[in-house]
């Protein structure tokens, strides 16, 4: 009998897609504090992000953090458009934003994002679900989960999917 152990990354390749660039700060502090090495690029709006991932990367990050609300292309257009895409379509994205419409996250869910952050004001609210979102890559969860745990929100200092 033969047996094939999945292929665990000896590092994490990060693309994270916001404007803000204290948020950007806030991500770098979070993912720099991961337990595994962690590659993180960056773009800062939807135009951007479009063009890295269709003419200057070979090989697809592990993981896409998307802001909803970026300039010149939001996350919205951007998400359906990899979506859309062959050769992007199997990217595992995590959109993220301070909104948290059920309109909202009904179209992202429906367009294959593979979970919703709402982001949290805490810094280590914010630290615990980034590092539950790159905990589930690391084990090998990169499809699209179920409704019921779509959108991901910390409480009482556990992470609780929660369904829409």
């Amino acid at each position: 009998m033969v047996y094939i152990q999945a292929m665990i990354p000896r590092h994490l390749n990060i693309l994270l897609a916001d404007d803000d660039i204290d948020d950007c700060l806030f991500f770098k502090t979070v993912v720099g504090s991961f337990p595994l090495p962690t590659v993180l690029s960056y773009v800062h709006d939807g135009e951007q992000l479009m063009k890295l991932l269709k003419e200057s990367i070979a090989i697809l990050p592990h993981i896409l953090f998307l802001d909803l609300n970026m300039p010149r292309k939001n996350g919205f257009e951007c998400l359906t458009e990899i979506k859309h895409d062959d050769k992007l379509k199997a990217l595992p994205v995590i959109m993220y934003s301070t909104s948290s419409e059920r309109d909202l996250t009904d179209r992202l869910y429906d367009n294959g994002a593979y979970h919703f952050i709402r982001k949290p004001s805490d810094f280590l609210q914010f630290k615990k679900v980034v590092h539950y979102s790159l905990t589930l890559i690391m084990q090998g969860n990169s499809v699209q989960g179920t409704r019921n745990n779509f959108i991901l929100n910390v409480e009482n200092n556990l992470i609780r999917p929660e369904a829409f």
